[in-house]
């Protein structure tokens, strides 16, 4: 099981590091708005890593339902317990 977190997170990790390069080279934090049109008042490395943790977030959700729907039934019916 823990084979397949790693599976899960470590490709995540990296994705959320290349979004965060492709992103921020085109996008200044200092220049972002909430919807309403203020200002973010966050230092810029609190958006970085607000935008890293949301984009790993986000690829890992997006790995995980890979995951589950390369299952067969068996597997995903299995209970660990046996």
């Amino acid at each position: 099981m823990n084979q397949r977190w790693m599976r899960i997170l470590w490709p995540a990790f990296l994705m959320a590091g290349v979004l965060e390069t492709l992103v921020f080279a085109v996008v200044d934090p200092a220049d972002l708005h909430w919807w309403g049109g203020a200002p973010i008042t966050l230092s810029t490395q609190a958006v970085y890593t607000l935008c890293f943790l949301t984009f790993w977030l986000v690829t890992s959700t997006a790995s995980v339902l890979t995951s589950l729907l390369a299952m067969t039934a068996d597997e995903v019916n299995h209970d660990e317990l046996d």
